[in-house]
């Protein structure tokens, strides 16, 4: 049951964490072979209430296209990723219904991406990191950038504050303290 338990546990545990996504070493992703990075969208890349990319991260995003496909998965409705979809010029999976793989394999499927190219990053333990790990792609958590989340992200909050619990317990894993 320990094993099963720690094997279970491991599905949390991003390959990465950092403070967002500028802080990020894209070099050492390129070194590993990746070639696709797909960001959730909501308190990764903007503010849930920000209706616009903000113009950093769009900046960022711009440069990361030199060197990298660049696309968005998103729980949330197409409508409320459109916007980000346009003014970046990037693709993208609204309704991605994480921590499901449906979203990661509808765009392995529809950009002809091997998993080892793939990393998914986001600001949430049970859905991003936990759908990246599942589909068994490199996972990176970044902080949220905003406190404010959708009604539904509160208990998913909560259930990763219990998660990060036990693995600061197993000095495994704890906010704040940033790797690679």
């Amino acid at each position: 049951l320990y094993n099963y338990l720690g094997d279970v546990m491991g599905l949390f545990k991003p390959a990465m964490y950092t403070k967002n996504i500028f802080e990020i070493n894209y070099n050492k992703l390129k070194e590993k072979g990746i070639t696709c990075l797909v960001f959730d969208l909501d308190n990764t890349l903007g503010l849930i209430d920000h209706r616009r990319c903000p113009e950093e991260t769009r900046k960022l995003i711009k440069k990361l296209q030199d060197d990298f496909l660049i696309l968005i998965s998103s729980n949330n409705t197409r409508g409320r990723i459109t916007p980000y979809l346009e003014e970046l010029g990037v693709g993208g999976v609204s309704w991605s219904m994480k921590p499901s793989t449906r979203g990661l394999r509808k765009i392995k499927s529809n950009y002809h991406l091997k998993k080892k190219e793939m990393c998914m990053i986001g600001d949430q333990i049970v859905t991003d990191v936990l759908a990246g790990n599942r589909f068994k792609i490199m996972t990176i958590l970044v902080d949220p950038l905003g406190e404010k989340d959708l009604k539904i992200t509160g208990l998913n909050r909560k259930i990763e504050e219990k998660i990060v619990k036990r693995y600061e317990k197993r000095g495994l894993f704890e906010r704040g303290k940033y790797y690679e």
